[in-house]
């Protein structure tokens, strides 16, 4: 099941994944990440555990190649199994195992991988990875959807839509963004409507919570009233 694109935004460090399937609550189990770390995916015969000691890895400063190879090789049902990691330097390596369901496959360059199993053709993974280098105007969220768009307009996952998630992981060690539609007919459009209720007032008060660097956060209510206007003019204009 699936296909996802990882991704390091270049401009604000950030990491970032999204990811659709025709399966139920895609959100739970495959996406994975932690700030200025690096983030993975795990999908087809998902392996929750790619997922913690995938990020444990990255803690120790293992690049993305390294984490891959010790991942699999420490599994027998690799050959089921698909994974990409993107490091805390953008670097990219992925698995597909041998006997993923047909379309399968996956594109790692620097800074953004795309894989997917059980798909329409190749194009979609194409057209996944296309969007998201075309469209590095916009914002690292909508950048992401968008890129996903691509690929489901491809045909998308062969046996249908059902589930989609977006993950966003910027300084904090909690997610900035972190949006999950589990069982929908079309996650993608139900993904963006989350998308833009997160604008009327969620992404201001995110920015506003507590850092390493200010344990107190931002508690001036005026402060995220003012932020809120800024982030929605910022986005109907960038969608307009």
């Amino acid at each position: 099941m699936t296909w996802s694109i990882i991704a390091k935004d270049l401009k604000t460090g950030a990491f970032g994944v999204a990811v659709t399937t025709k399966f139920f609550a895609v959100g739970a189990l495959c996406p994975y990440g932690a700030a200025q770390l690096g983030a993975l995916a795990t999908q087809a015969f998902v392996n929750p555990l790619y997922g913690y000691d995938g990020l444990r890895l990255l803690a120790e400063g293992r690049s993305a190649e390294e984490i891959v190879g010790i991942l699999t090789a420490a599994d027998p049902g690799r050959h089921v199994r698909q994974l990409h990691v993107i490091d805390r330097e953008g670097r990219t390596a992925a698995h597909t195992g041998r006997e993923c369901v047909d379309w399968c496959g996956h594109r790692a360059e620097d800074g953004v991988s795309v894989a997917g199993n059980m798909l329409a053709g190749p194009t979609v993974l194409e057209a996944t990875l296309e969007a998201f280098k075309r469209h590095a105007d916009v914002p690292f969220a909508e950048r992401l959807m968008r890129a996903l768009d691509a690929g489901q307009a491809e045909g998308g996952d062969k046996r249908g839509k059902q589930s989609a998630a977006l993950k966003i992981w910027h300084t904090e060690p909690y997610p900035m963004l972190d949006l999950r539609v589990d069982d929908h007919p079309e996650p993608l459009e139900e993904l963006r409507r989350l998308y833009g209720v997160a604008h009327e007032r969620f992404l201001a008060f995110m920015e506003a919570m507590a850092t390493r660097t200010n344990p107190s956060g931002i508690t001036d209510r005026a402060w995220i009233d003012q932020r809120t206007r800024e982030i929605q003019d910022a986005r109907y204009g960038q969608v307009r």
